[in-house]
């Protein structure tokens, strides 16, 4: 039923330049975008080949949010990815990128729901946090210990520095670089959340925005941050052979990995499919991918792939994506998600 809804919708008012798109001979899905769906959205689309003959394998890279959202936005045709997976919501001035390059209808779809956490090397000393202990250690600028009003370049170098009680280590992270949807999404649930503690500053970003997304998101770039490409995998190698370092993970990847890595507490909550489905746990995010309207009824397989990705069997509680580490959908979000595919509509921010 979904798959007939959707696509009864998508072929209304097709245009003499979507029919000159499909001449373009691309006869597959495509999708770009981030790495923490990746894994999720190559499962749905090894189970649509194989489910539906008649249709191609999709294909899935791993792009990092931005950089799929990017490549997304730069036009209608066969070049470009008729779908972008998000581990971030796309951002009003993507929408406008898109806008200019003539994708005009964008479809939001939210798929579930994922969560930052900060592990360590199983066996390593605990850490028990707080987003205003992790802002203190890991921005650019920091309130001055001596006159909080006052913003001074970050002087700590272990974290016991930043709360005597924290282990007595040197603060090292491992974390995802500018282009990755998760550090978007640390910035704004770790580091922004933890500037805004010193009212001063929270008050900052009424009279100077920019200022504000300075102070509050930039990271240090004295060694004690490390940027880490797309692959988790390599995050993983560098936390092994630095036993004592902290590293950004996706709960998803903690949970294929739990031999291997152990989860801070943050706010006194650990990272669990309960917490972060309930949004007890402080770095939950959704998840999300976006579908080109214009897209939709031309390139076959799209409307199909899209049903596949909401079916049952795929997001129920005992579904294949479950069981990978993606935080499902309660019925009546999921319900929601459904109708947004089968309206296309498209998203306002």
């Amino acid at each position: 039923m979904l798959k007939r809804s959707i696509l009864a919708l998508s072929l209304v008012g097709l245009s003499v330049s979507s029919v000159s798109l499909a001449d373009g001979g691309r006869d597959y899905v495509a999708l770009a975008g981030s790495s923490t769906v990746f894994p999720f959205a190559s499962a749905v689309a090894e189970h649509f080949g194989k489910a539906n003959p008649k249709f191609k394998t999709p294909k899935v890279e791993s792009t990092g949010t931005g950089g799929g959202i990017k490549l997304f936005c730069g036009g209608v045709g066969v070049q470009y990815p008729d779908i972008a997976n998000a581990s971030r919501r796309i951002k009003a001035g993507e929408l406008e990128t898109c806008a200019s390059n003539g994708v005009k209808d964008v479809v939001e779809v939210k798929i579930g729901y994922d969560g930052i956490t900060i592990a360590t090397k199983k066996g390593a000393p605990a850490f028990k946090l707080t987003r205003k202990e992790l802002y203190l250690a890991l921005a650019k600028q920091v309130p001055d210990p001596r006159d909080s009003n006052n913003l001074i370049t970050n002087p700590y170098k272990t974290w016991k520095q930043v709360d005597a009680s924290l282990p007595d280590l040197p603060i090292q992270v491992f974390g995802p670089g500018p282009n990755h949807g998760t550090r978007d999404a640390f910035a704004e649930l770790v580091l922004t959340n933890g500037c805004e503690s010193y009212a001063w500053i929270k008050a900052l970003k009424e009279v100077d925005d920019r200022r504000f997304a300075k102070v509050c998101t930039q990271v240090r770039e004295d060694g004690a941050w490390t940027d880490v490409s797309e692959d988790y995998a390599l995050v993983l190698s560098k936390l092994q052979s630095n036993p004592t370092a902290v590293a950004v993970f996706t709960f998803s990847y903690l949970d294929q990995n739990g031999d291997k890595i152990s989860a801070a507490t943050v706010e006194g909550k650990a990272p669990t499919f309960a917490t972060i489905a309930d949004g007890s746990y402080p770095l939950s995010r959704p998840l999300y991918f976006y579908v080109k309207k214009a897209h939709v009824g031309v390139i076959p397989g799209i409307t199909e792939f899209v049903a596949e990705f909401l079916s049952d069997k795929a997001m129920g509680a005992d579904g294949y994506l479950a069981e990978r580490g993606l935080i499902t959908m309660k019925p009546s979000e999921l319900a929601k998600s459904r109708k947004d595919a089968n309206d296309l509509r498209a998203v306002r921010l």
